[in-house]
Formats: C-alpha cells, structure tokens, sequence
C-alpha cells in the first residue's frame, strides 16, 4: 500500500495518463476534420447535382468543423500543460533532466503560455501551426462558398427566410469567433491551468 501512494509513483502513471490524452484528442481532431470535410464535399455535390438547398448546411458544417476541432484543442493544451509539470515535478525528485517532451513539443510544435491562434503561433512559426491556419483557411473558404451558393434559394423564398438564415448563421459565428478568441488567443484559458499548477 505504502508503494502505490508514492508521489514519483503517482506523478508517473498520471504522465502516462496525460500522454494518453494527448495521442487521443490528435485522433479526435483529425477524425473531426475528415467527418466535417466529408460532410461539406457531400453537400456541395448534391448541390451541384441539382438540390440547391443543400448549400444553405455547408456554412453550419464549416462551423460545426471549426468549433469541434478547437474542442479537441483545448483538451491536448490541457494534457500538454499537464504533462509538463508532471514532467518538471519528475526531473526535479530525479535531480536531473531526464524528461524532455515537454520542452521538445514547446520548441517543435507550438509554445505553452504564449499567444496563440488556438494552436497556431507565430512567434516562433512551425509546421504545426501552418497546419492549423492552412485548415481555417479551408473552412474560411468552404463557409464562403457554401454561403454564396445558398444564398440565392433563400432569396427566391422570400425576405424573411434569408433573414432568418443571415441571422441565425450570424449568431452563431460571432458567438463562437468571440468566446474562441476568449479562451484561446486571449489566453483565459491557459490562464486557469497556469493559476493551478503554478501555485
């Protein structure tokens, strides 16, 4: 008993548990980008083969691809915060730095604590973050498209459909950029996690 309640112990399997984590919500990320990007080729091809209302789901699946991907973002910057100080609390009961990964996916992926576009940072720029404005771009311009293409089926039904529609659409758009760039790019977020692990 006394074995399994040994600090080093424990920080240890809570690591592993962080690093589980991690590799989980990089599967959910690239699982959403397939599904809200299989979704939106579907519907632009039923467009296209004469179902023009169709259109009018594209800017919702864009969006709903948006969100769902920075859901899963802020689970792997939580695992990552994490896991570094797990990683730091080991080194330090080790006396040396033995543990670097944290200090590696700071360096090579995207820095902790600095001012981010989700995980996009452009100070320093890396690989990883291109990914991540390469597919906001993609859903910028998917949104766009499918707005574009929609827009007429909702004029040829009247004011009030497209005005419901833009507002609706508008809503959740602005709802979303504004807690988006809240929690991520203001930096509320990581500033919960700092407060406690850091205390």
């Amino acid at each position: 008993m006394e074995g399994q309640l040994d600090p080093t112990r424990i920080a240890a399997q809570q690591l592993g548990r962080m690093r589980g984590m991690t590799r989980y919500y990089h599967e959910r990320f690239f699982s959403d980008i397939r599904t809200s990007t299989l979704g939106a080729m579907i519907l632009f091809l039923v467009g296209w083969w004469g179902i023009d209302e169709a259109f009018l789901l594209i800017p919702a699946i864009a969006l709903l691809g948006a969100t769902m991907t920075a859901f899963d973002a802020s689970y792997l910057i939580f695992a990552r915060h994490y896991a570094a100080k797990l990683e730091g609390d080991l080194n330090e009961a080790m006396g040396q730095e033995v543990l670097l990964a944290a200090r590696l996916e700071d360096s090579y992926l995207f820095p902790l604590n600095e001012t981010k576009l989700v995980t996009a940072s452009f100070s320093p720029f890396s690989w990883f973050s291109y990914m991540t404005v390469f597919f906001t771009a993609l859903g910028i311009i998917t949104f766009g498209f499918g707005l574009a293409l929609g827009l007429p089926v909702l004029t040829d039904h009247g004011s009030v459909w497209l005005a419901w529609y833009l507002t609706l659409l508008a809503v959740m758009t602005w709802s979303a950029l504004f807690v988006g760039w809240w929690w991520f790019v203001s930096g509320a977020g990581e500033k919960r996690l700092s407060d406690i692990l850091e205390a």
